[in-house]
């Protein structure tokens, strides 16, 4: 699915809203997203860019369940609005705030992690940028931080407050669509990066969120993917009960512990298979059983089976 198709579902819904004086509940965006033909838990799982260049547009999550783990093959850029929630980026936890900037290079798991039960939408600014286009600007600036530091730019209370106008401007270039709008795009995010690489250079880098369970279970989970991973054995090495954890990743993650385990399996696979690694080889190096087990959740998870996904990446 690319962006235009997400932005089409976006303004049925809001038609939708209007026209019922109320916004959609989260059965009724799942009725809708069927109709479609869309399965709601992959609305972001394997979304496309439309541009060769960037992407951008204004996102907005009213219910917690939206946003699951997922990753892309493009780099996102997020400037955070509103809502009350950390960003999980890898393995790293931000307690976001207005006007934080979230950086996820390709192949990064991500997603927000509502703290409570959503007081008001889940607002941002999107942009995604064309790996592509990254390397052809970075001979002549660097304008992302390694993946080694601070995935958030925090620029509340800072003379980089400015950089909010750069995803506006983007966003309304997107939406107007005048003429040239696709060269004003990609003009605002080569400015942006630009204003980027030097805040990054003058900020201290945020603190990541103080390191709780939660943490020491995904870092877990990650270190053993090869191996079998089961909510007993993990109760065990943490000296906690089996559902004190499954509480806890439906609380924090909206999701149970294996389907995490899966998720994080499956984002590692499609890093592999970009590589050109197999996809039986790709299967066994993430910690499936066998190829058919791999091929099920590979399907239901992203709607798509491995294959598929191979010739997308291809074309």
């Amino acid at each position: 699915m690319k962006m235009s198709d997400m932005n089409r579902i976006s303004a049925l819904a809001v038609k939708k809203s209007c026209e019922q004086g109320a916004n959609l509940t989260s059965q009724e965006l799942q009725q809708l997203l069927c109709e479609e033909g869309i399965s709601k838990g992959n609305l972001y799982q394997e979304v496309e860019m439309d541009s060769d260049y960037v992407d951008a547009h204004e996102d907005i999550s009213t219910f917690r369940d939206e946003v699951q783990l997922h990753s892309h093959t493009f780099y996102e850029l997020i400037y955070c609005h509103s809502g009350n929630l950390e960003y999980l980026v890898g393995m790293q936890r931000y307690r976001l705030q207005r006007g934080d900037i979230v950086i996820v290079p390709p192949g990064i798991s991500h997603r927000p992690l509502f703290l409570d039960q959503l007081t008001e939408p889940y607002r941002r600014m999107v942009l995604w940028v064309n790996c592509n286009f990254i390397t052809a600007f970075v001979r002549l600036l660097s304008p992302l931080p390694a993946r080694s530091q601070s995935n958030l730019v925090r620029t509340a209370g800072t003379q980089w407050e400015m950089l909010e106008q750069y995803f506006r401007i983007a966003v309304q270039e997107s939406k107007r669509k005048d003429l040239g709008w696709e060269a004003a795009v990609v003009a605002q995010t080569e400015m942006l990066f630009i204003a980027l690489a030097r805040a990054v250079a003058n900020l201290p880098p945020p603190q990541s969120a103080q390191r709780e369970l939660l943490d020491e279970i995904m870092l877990y989970i990650e270190n053993h993917m090869t191996e079998k991973i089961s909510l007993e054995q993990t109760a065990k090495n943490f000296h906690v009960s089996e559902s004190s954890i499954s509480q806890l990743f439906r609380k924090r993650m909206d999701i149970s512990f294996y389907h995490f385990v899966t998720q994080r399996r499956l984002i590692a696979a499609k890093n592999l298979i970009q590589t050109g690694v197999s996809l039986e080889q790709t299967a066994a190096e993430v910690g499936f059983g066998d190829y058919s087990n791999f091929y099920r959740a590979f399907r239901r998870e992203y709607g798509i089976t491995p294959a598929v996904y191979r010739q997308m990446l291809r074309k």
